[in-house]
């Protein structure tokens, strides 16, 4: 069985290889494990009781789905009788999908840094059976190349050090563990952040900024959709022209490279070069919820009609693709079909003539800069392969000049071959997909499509939020209310971490944004109450990744960005304005507390905190509570509603209170909207800040001008 394809029960057993432990788990990634030879244990007590009575090591592998180099290690290594033999006589051996337990994944990456500097999946980590780590290692080659020790030698040389000197390896996995747990208890530097830190954050991603390509640094390159994010407000907070501009070239290259699928649409998760050109293939739900946001915000930001298409492009990738019939999402697809990283998604010049034409097919390979010997290598500095990866290097504005065409046309053009390369695309083997379901990243998702559906005034986008947003409050949580963090194959199951609590309460804001259903409010209040009883650190303040009925060595409390943002930054958010929706003084003081107890690890590194500092700027005011009162689908109320949506207001949250209701039901979660009455018998809007509210105003414009004409302070808040 080829692993990129995923793991196929019908496959025939080999006899070598009957299914192990695993072949019982839901982990897409465990279970194209199932079959290899190593006698692999899902994370648990069973696997730890064996290693203490047989007195091994534990043999802790981590990887996902559609990591590349996880499926190589597994066809290289895992499904190796030979190496799978040394593996069982000398270890207890565990397999641990690192979405699925990113608790597990974050404790073990950790203590991967702390003993080697590096880290990386598929991570490799040797341990005691009290889960004390005393070696660590990316990808391993099954034999000993390039400097690189191979399992096969590696194998033997711990064994033989375990019998001689398992004391002083037992002793070193008790530093780590504590040094761990040292970090995780020691009090940061609190104290105040204003817009100083806003300022050093900028300066820096100005200075590192690739003026030429977009993006920062160099190869290889990530979206960072939060830094662009981070930048747009920050922009609107302060005029400066360059934060709009380095956004503005980030993503208008990232579309037109081959970062972007331009053929499916949706974004691949990042570059190995500095424009954006190939691309590591595999597709990850998060990149495509957070880039919509970055996109969205950026077309409001901007105006510019590209940045709604690429917003909606991707929208259309992920509910064609990537949507369970449930209405949940899946995780991922893979970089590999076939057996090849990226074989899907590449094309010869023959097979773009073939499906488009001779004449069309020479068209369209100019715009996309296909050639007869490929643009693609395998390997940097490697031999062209014939096979070609599509990308604009030029704006069809440019191409249509040259064509002497006007650009509508040739827009239609390129759409209308775009679709028969997709459907010819179609009949190929796809890529593995992992399609269990995350709560953490079902939720941005959510918020994405919350987001998209009132900028672009698109119910079909509310629509598919709301529907995974009942997905995940159904399926995917407890009867006691508390949040489960995986679903597949029609079960639930693994405790929540910090960021399904936080995402899930942000997304619940955007969704009640979008639609004005208090329910949502109502079920965010919920949540936070759960998130503070079993996360909250009660002596310092700030949250515990993991809640206080974990079964791992070490609570840790990250605050560092990085593929996704932080829990504790999302938290700071979520809550501080949930508080200001409903009023409560409560959600308000721990999303301060986060602020202060983060504030000296924040300012030491700006930029690795930049969705922390999109909280704080918002904390930092002034921010708006926007509330409008109307007759539901009245003219009026449209328009009002319209014209908050319809502008970039990042720092303003709108509610709704239906006039036609005396008693409606945002009143039961925000008291405050009992006497917001309409004036004059027309939708009214009540602008206010700090719960201190301006004349109401039943104009739309004057209601836009009131959120953007308030001076904002220079001095941190206390």
């Amino acid at each position: 069985m080829n692993p990129a394809r995923g793991y196929d029960p019908e496959a025939p057993v080999q006899k070598e290889s009957p299914p192990n432990r695993l072949a019982s788990e839901q982990s897409p990634y465990l279970l194209q494990h199932a079959r290899n030879p190593v006698d692999w244990y899902p994370w648990g007590e069973e696997a730890f009781s064996r290693a203490r009575e047989e007195g091994k090591p534990i043999f802790l592998s981590i990887g996902y789905s559609a990591c590349h180099w996880c499926h190589v290690m597994e066809e290289e290594s895992f499904a190796d009788l030979q190496v799978a033999k040394l593996l069982n006589n000398v270890f207890v051996c565990i397999k641990v999908d690192r979405e699925e337990r990113p608790d597990v994944d974050q404790v073990y990456m950790a203590a991967a840094h702390a003993l080697t500097g590096a880290g990386g999946w598929p991570l490799t980590i040797i341990m005691t059976a009290d889960k004390k780590p005393f070696f660590a290692a990316s990808y391993i080659p099954k034999e000993s190349r390039y400097g690189m020790t191979g399992l096969l030698d590696l194998i033997p040389r711990i064994s033989k050090v375990w019998q001689t000197q398992r004391q002083e390896l037992e002793n070193a996995g008790d530093q780590v563990i504590q040094a761990l747990q040292g970090a995780a208890k020691t009090p940061p530097e609190e104290g105040e952040l204003g817009e100083k830190v806003l300022d050093e954050a900028y300066n820096t991603f100005f200075r590192v900024f690739d003026g030429e390509n977009g993006g920062f640094g160099d190869a290889p390159k990530f979206p960072a959709p939060h830094n662009l994010i981070f930048l747009l407000r920050y922009g609107n907070r302060t005029g400066k022209e360059p934060a709009y501009t380095m956004v503005g070239k980030t993503l208008h290259a990232m579309r037109r490279g081959g970062i972007f699928d331009q053929v499916g649409h949706g974004f691949h998760r990042y570059s190995t070069d500095a424009e954006w050109f190939v691309p590591h293939f595999e597709k990850m739900l998060y990149d495509q919820a957070l880039l919509v946001m970055a996109y969205t915000e950026a077309y409001l930001a901007t105006g510019r009609e590209e940045f709604a298409r690429t917003a909606r492009e991707t929208i259309a990738y992920v509910l064609r693709d990537m949507t369970d019939p449930g209405g949940g999402f899946y995780s991922a697809e893979d970089a590999d079909s076939e057996g090849e990283e990226g074989k899907f998604y590449l094309w010869t010049k023959d097979e773009i003539l073939g499906v488009l034409g001779e004449e069309d097919g020479e068209r369209f390979s100019r715009i996309f800069n296909v050639t007869e010997p490929g643009n693609y290598r395998e390997q940097p500095g490697g031999e062209r392969t014939g096979k070609n990866i599509l990308r604009l290097r030029r704006p069809l504005a440019s191409w249509a000049h040259e064509f002497a065409t006007p650009e509508d046309d040739l827009a239609w053009f390129v759409e209308e071959g775009r679709q028969k390369l997709l459907a010819a695309r179609e009949r190929r083997v796809r890529p593995g997909k992992d399609d269990k379901i995350l709560t953490d990243w079902n939720a941005l998702m959510i918020a994405a499509l919350a987001k998209a559906a009132r900028a672009f005034d698109e119910p079909d986008y509310l629509a598919a939020a709301e529907r995974a947003t009942a997905f995940v409050l159904t399926k995917l949580r407890r009867q006691d209310g508390r949040l489960l963090h995986r679903y597949r194959g029609g079960e639930a199951g693994l405790a929540a971490t910090l960021d399904d609590y936080a995402f899930m309460i942000w997304a619940l804001i955007e969704v009640y944004e979008a639609s004005f259903v208090p329910d949502h409010l109502k079920t965010a209040v919920d949540l936070s109450r759960d998130l503070i009883a079993h996360y909250r650190d009660c002596n310092q303040g700030g949250f515990f990744f993991v809640p206080d009925d974990a079964d791992v060595p070490v609570r840790q409390k990250p605050v560092y960005d990085g593929a996704i943002p932080s829990g504790n930054s999302v938290a700071m958010y979520a809550l501080f304005v949930l508080g200001r929706m409903t009023a409560n003084l409560e959600l308000e003081e721990t999303a301060e507390r986060i602020r202060r107890v983060f504030a000296g690890t924040v300012s030491q590194s700006p930029t690795a905190c930049s969705y922390f500092l999109t909280g704080l700027e918002f904390m930092l005011g002034p921010n708006f509570e926007v509330i409008i009162s109307g007759v539901p689908e009245s003219e009026d109320t449209r328009a009002m509603i319209g014209a908050i949506r319809s502008n970039y207001a990042p720092d303003a949250v709108v509610i709704f209170r239906p006039s036609d209701e005396e008693e409606p039901e945002i009143v039961e979660v925000a008291g405050f909207t009992r006497d917001i009455v309409m004036m004059e018998e027309k939708a009214t809007a009540y602008v206010c800040t700090n719960y201190a509210c301006d004349i109401p105003t039943t104009d739309p414009d004057e209601m836009v001008h009131l959120v953007r004409s308030t001076g904002r302070p220079s001095e941190p808040i206390v």
